[in-house]
């Protein structure tokens, strides 16, 4: 029986834990810009929606952030709001007749002049591409369908040779894969949009074309501790700084897109292996993303290939999926996030899943709070606990029960909620927001409290606490108490 609490949660069904620790992002766009259709595929599963920059107005955005916070207001429950900045996008000029055909092994040459190209030649409106251009560079026009090696070279223009040739059109993407350009990552319509999205309280900022850790400084300075910042590792200069990054990230994203472009697709998957375990090691969440059940743009179900896919980054212990077209701009939204919940929470069930998890647990952070979190885990393994509860202000005792990757879902409560909406991209968290705690006694029954409206525990069931003393003191994690679902006195 449900013992006396201190507050009184919602009976909602919406504010209920999913049943599973991997989270999914649903990108809006036009096939999901209405109230109705944005709360099916919150309903359906999405935890988090993305706000693509590089389409849509101000205004438009607006609306859809307007609306998430209404359904957020309306099923009592924190909902995570991620916008991607756009970033420099590097593409080549106009042609007559607005294409042109490049033959193998042709010299084709690519300079400042704005006049429309040909066969021969085409505007490259970059001088800073042709300032980092070396003899042997690779240009990739179109996604790679056009590969062009640099075989002469100057600050205006560059001779090359199509490697792989074929059509091009009018304003194709650029790709400069083996040099680090001298290319901010924000230009100044990211700029105006981050300043823009922070206004409207969004919860994470995604930065893309992160080359080098101190990209991902300079939108920090920006942010102001305003979001989270989630850099979109596409590049393979960022590859090389991996470490720096992450550590300078509070969240990283496997931006499969065009980091399969600039590097070969038999390493991608190899990369994102070594992303997630460079991620997991620091307690960074990290999301794989681009791809993941692209057929179901046109299809109703995906293929055989995309749930493996899907399946695999849950194995590897992603924090999150991500879905772009197939929400933004597909014929079935809501049943691709339907698809994608399907997925994860059969893998999550898979007996082999959890020993996954435990061959590949990290060694606890050497600290306090570190030893305390890893102690609350193995507890909560041994009492096979209902879950694991986390008070906290700034999610950081959270972050650490999460990088534990524990058999019990992780309850957080927090009387904040930008705490709460941000820790929606978190593995196995499920956050309950509310001014409850008033002194170290009411927290057995809060957490009982919340735990059973949740539909997280049961009577009979363990509740595993770990808490910061005092209160509200950032990086204090030092307490794991443990109390019982309908217990006499709620703590042993």
């Amino acid at each position: 029986m449900l013992r006396p609490g201190v507050f009184i949660m919602s009976d909602n069904e919406s504010s209920k834990y999913r049943g599973r620790r991997a989270k999914i992002i649903a990108t809006l766009g036009p096939a999901s810009k209405d109230a109705e259709t944005i709360e099916e595929l919150f309903e359906a599963g999405a935890d988090i929606f993305r706000l693509n920059f590089s389409h849509g107005s101000h205004d438009d955005h607006a609306k859809n952030i307007a609306i998430i916070r209404a359904i957020e207001k309306k099923l009592d429950r924190p909902v995570t709001i991620l916008m991607d900045l756009q970033g420099p996008k590097l593409r080549v000029g106009t042609f007559k007749g607005d294409k042109a055909i490049i033959k193998p092994g042709a010299p084709f040459r690519l300079d400042l002049d704005p006049t429309p190209g040909d066969d021969k030649r085409v505007c490259l409106p970059h001088p800073e591409i042709f300032a980092a251009l070396k003899v042997g560079s690779t240009l990739l026009v179109d996604d790679g369908h056009l590969r062009l090696k640099v075989k002469e070279c100057g600050p205006d223009y560059a001779i090359t040779e199509a490697v792989i040739a074929g059509g091009i059109s009018n304003r194709k993407g650029v790709n400069v894969p083996d040099v680090t350009l001298p290319i901010p990552a924000m230009t100044e319509k990211d700029k105006a949009d981050l300043q823009f999205g922070l206004s409207q309280g969004v919860d994470w900022v995604a930065l893309s074309f992160v080359q080098r850790p101190e990209d991902v400084a300079e939108v920090r300075a920006a942010v102001r501790g305003k979001a989270g910042v989630l850099a979109k590792l596409e590049k393979p200069s960022a590859l090389e700084h991996l470490d720096a990054i992450v550590d300078a990230s509070d969240a990283v994203m496997v931006a499969r897109g065009d980091l399969g472009v600039e590097m070969p697709l038999e390493q991608v998957p190899i990369l994102q292996k070594r992303i997630i375990r460079a991620c997991r090691k620091r307690g960074k969440p990290v999301v794989v993303a681009t791809q993941m059940l692209d057929s179901m743009i046109k299809s109703p179900v995906p293929t055989r290939a995309e749930a493996s896919d899907v399946a695999t980054a849950i194995y590897d212990s992603a924090d999150a999926v991500m879905l772009s077209a197939e929400t933004a701009a597909g014929q079935f939204p809501v049943r691709a996030v339907t698809t994608m919940h399907r997925i994860i929470k059969q893998v999550e069930a898979d007996e082999h899943y959890l020993s996954i998890m435990e061959a590949s647990r990290l060694e606890p952070d050497h600290s306090s709070p570190g030893a305390i979190t890893a102690a609350a885990r193995q507890v909560a393994h041994t009492l096979k606990a209902a879950a694991i509860v986390t008070f906290t202000t700034s999610g950081t005792t959270t972050l650490r029960a999460a990088r534990e990757r524990p058999d019990a879902p992780i309850m957080c409560i927090t009387p904040n909620i930008v705490a709460g909406r941000r820790l929606g991209l978190v593995w196995g968290v499920h956050a309950v927001v509310g001014d409850f705690i008033h002194s170290v006694d009411d927290i057995g029954d809060v957490a009982v409290n919340a735990a059973v409206a949740s539909g997280i525990g049961h009577e009979g069931q363990a509740l595993v606490i770990t808490a910061g003393m005092p209160f509200g003191k950032v990086g204090s994690t030092n307490m794991v108490r443990v109390v019982w679902i309908g217990g006499e006195t709620g703590a042993q």
